[in-house]
């Protein structure tokens, strides 16, 4: 596989087979069953699976139809929102603890948690690889399978006591989005919560999450 973080977000084991989150829960819009007889998200189709890449015995996601799709893009936005949608500020139930930033782990992180945050009407602020950002820069470094990396923050991209949300394209080690998490807390904000729209099961990435923040996942592979 991949320098595990980036097959990490990117693939998954050979015959695998995706599944909803939580049936029956479509975040408004309208499901179809698959051969199984369980519902699947309508978008679910227009992830293109690309076997042995980048590598024999690797099949990679490719989420690119999925973003050329306006419909199938919406409805995956929708759904992705669908737990939090009433923990955007203005909009929260008493007692519940409201979302003011979204933030998108680099590359593909970006591209859903920008549009949930408009969606939801927060910000957005994004966590990059080291280099990406001007300084000054606030970092965490983190092991992977093969070597290590670093995320940075902007140390005036977010202010501490804020209450954010970190998003994902895929969980699958875990390793990254571990790391955006503990970078968040280290700068002072709250992670109330987290969302991805792939969750590879058989890397076991949920398991270096906390159980008390909730993580949901669209997709089950």
């Amino acid at each position: 596989m991949l320098a595990r973080e980036h097959a990490d977000a990117r693939s998954n084991p050979q015959n695998a087979r995706a599944e909803p989150d939580h049936p029956g829960r479509a975040g408004g819009y309208h499901r179809r069953p698959h051969r199984s007889g369980a519902a699947m998200p309508p978008f679910r189709d227009l992830i293109r699976d690309v076997p042995d890449f980048p590598k024999p015995g690797v099949v990679f996601k490719d989420i690119g139809p999925l973003l050329a799709d306006p419909v199938g893009f919406a409805a995956c936005i929708e759904a992705l929102g669908a737990p939090w949608r009433n923990l955007a500020v203005g909009r929260t139930p008493k007692g519940s603890v409201p979302v003011d930033v979204v933030c998108g782990v680099e590359s593909r992180g970006f591209i859903f948690g920008a549009a949930l945050a408009q969606a939801m009407g927060t910000g957005f602020v994004p966590l990059r690889k080291v280099g990406k950002l001007p300084p000054p820069t606030l970092g965490i470094d983190y092991d992977l399978e093969y070597g290590s990396a670093r995320l940075e923050i902007g140390a005036d991209g977010i202010v501490p006591g804020t209450r954010v949300l970190l998003v994902d394209d895929v969980l699958a080690t875990g390793g990254t989005f571990d790391a955006a998490r503990r970078l968040l807390e280290q700068v002072g904000v709250t992670v109330v919560g987290a969302a991805v729209v792939i969750e590879i099961d058989a890397l076991r990435g949920r398991a270096r999450w906390p159980e008390a923040i909730p993580l949901h996942a669209l997709l089950h592979c």
